[in-house]
């Protein structure tokens, strides 16, 4: 059959280093890091104290107090950005059929701060159980997807995906197939986070996974740098309106970029490392363009997954030498989780959307915070250091793997009629 092309109408995005798109564009381009002290708990006893928080977001800005409370924070984060990013479409001043406008929405975690704040509240009693009504509703991670299409009566496919950091790219993939497949003429898509918590903090320290810099958090997320040492915890989400080509002109939609290929893969190696010579991600690549129907001479930029980890950042860029040979030393690279921290099941989200901006406003996004060079990485890599480089972008991979050996990746390219 004849897949159908599809691209970005509208986007939406509430991060550490802004609020609203344009505010998340303009952290990005001026290099802000979002990390900070935490503000949400006591973080005296942790090892760890510090980690990328959204500011100065107050959801009862959005909706009512008391539906609010019915709601992880996670799912605040995930109905305020697919508002903006659907409202950005256009999409709701215009008639449309519901039955063909879908979500999947992803989170890695989902409920954990209604999950914890419940288990503490049952221990602390007689061992009554006076468990909220909503508790369960509030943590299961597929209820973002269904609030977002309960408040707009979008009745097309709609459903979550689970894949740690990799989810929102999975989402992203999913809604993709979706339409081109014909199942849905809109996709509401994208992914959120909610786990700057006690248990997500203490829990990732312990397995050696964080940066314990608390002494110089702002410059703790610190990927390629020779002394990186583990990543910085974030929060927020983005969303993307993916469309059906033709949809989007019948209605006249501005079009942002178009999606062209997505892939998927597991490294099949350990349930936290990543396979040592990147094999996983080397071959979610190669899967990428070849869906794409790209060259690896096609691209310009890839948004790397660059968590800031020893192993990591070592293996992602020897992936991209196996897929892109002599040409990686022509495109722009950067890890934009120098500035967001690591979002987690969020981190797909808006890292395309950095990338979709990137193809559109021909800038990359810079890596901040890099030092000293690591040995270990070719320093004829372009890593973007420190400022944003204007480019042509005709094409942009974003990449993200997951605990697990979860791999995706997507590529969008400048929209061409």
């Amino acid at each position: 059959m004849q897949l159908r092309r599809v691209v970005v109408t509208g986007m939406g995005a509430l991060t550490p280093i802004g609020n609203t798109l344009n505010e998340y564009w303009e952290g990005l381009l001026n290099g802000v890091s979002g990390a900070a002290p935490i503000t949400r708990f006591d973080t005296t006893l942790f090892k760890v104290r510090f980690a990328c928080e959204v500011k100065n977001f107050d959801i009862t800005q959005f909706m009512d107090r008391k539906e609010a409370r019915k709601m992880d924070p996670f799912t605040h984060y995930g109905v305020v950005v697919a508002d903006e990013a659907i409202q950005d479409s256009g999409l709701l001043q215009q008639s449309f059929n519901p039955d063909r406008v879908g979500v999947i929405w992803g989170s890695g975690i989902g409920g954990l701060t209604t999950f914890f704040n419940e288990v503490v509240d049952f221990a602390k009693g007689d061992g009554t159980p006076r468990f909220s009504p909503f508790f369960i509703p509030k943590m299961i991670i597929d209820i973002a997807s269904g609030y977002i299409s309960i408040k707009h009566g979008f009745r097309g496919p709609n459903y979550a995906t689970v894949s740690a950091c990799a989810t929102g790219t999975h989402s992203i993939i999913d809604a993709f197939n979706l339409i081109r497949l014909g199942k849905a003429d809109v996709m509401v898509t994208g992914g959120s986070e909610a786990c700057v918590n006690e248990p997500a903090m203490g829990g990732f320290s312990n397995m050696k996974a964080l940066s314990e810099r608390n002494d110089d958090y702002a410059t703790a997320s610190r990927p390629f740098d020779k002394d990186r040492d583990g990543f910085v915890l974030g929060e927020g989400g983005a969303a993307i309106i993916l469309e059906d080509l033709e949809h989007a002109k019948a209605r006249g939609a501005k079009i942002y970029a178009e999606l062209v290929g997505g892939g998927m893969t597991a490294d099949a190696y350990h349930i936290t490392a990543p396979h040592p010579d990147g094999l996983g991600a080397r071959n979610v690549m190669k899967q990428a363009l070849e869906d794409a129907g790209l060259s690896p001479e096609d691209l310009d930029y890839i948004n790397v997954h660059g968590t800031s980890t020893p192993l990591g950042d070592i293996a992602e860029t020897k992936a991209i030498f196996g897929v892109f040979g002599e040409h990686a030393y022509n495109l722009n690279i950067s890890s934009t989780k120098s500035m967001t921290g690591h979002l987690l099941g969020g981190a797909g989200a808006i890292e395309a959307v950095a990338s979709v901006l990137a193809v559109k406003e021909g800038i990359v996004p810079p890596t901040i915070n890099h030092f000293t060079d690591d040995p270990e990485i070719d320093p004829r890599l372009n890593l973007t250091f420190h400022k944003p480089q204007k480019r042509e972008v005709r094409a942009a991979l974003s990449n993200t793997f997951g605990f697990g050996g979860h791999n995706a990746s997507v590529i969008f390219k400048r929209y061409e009629a």
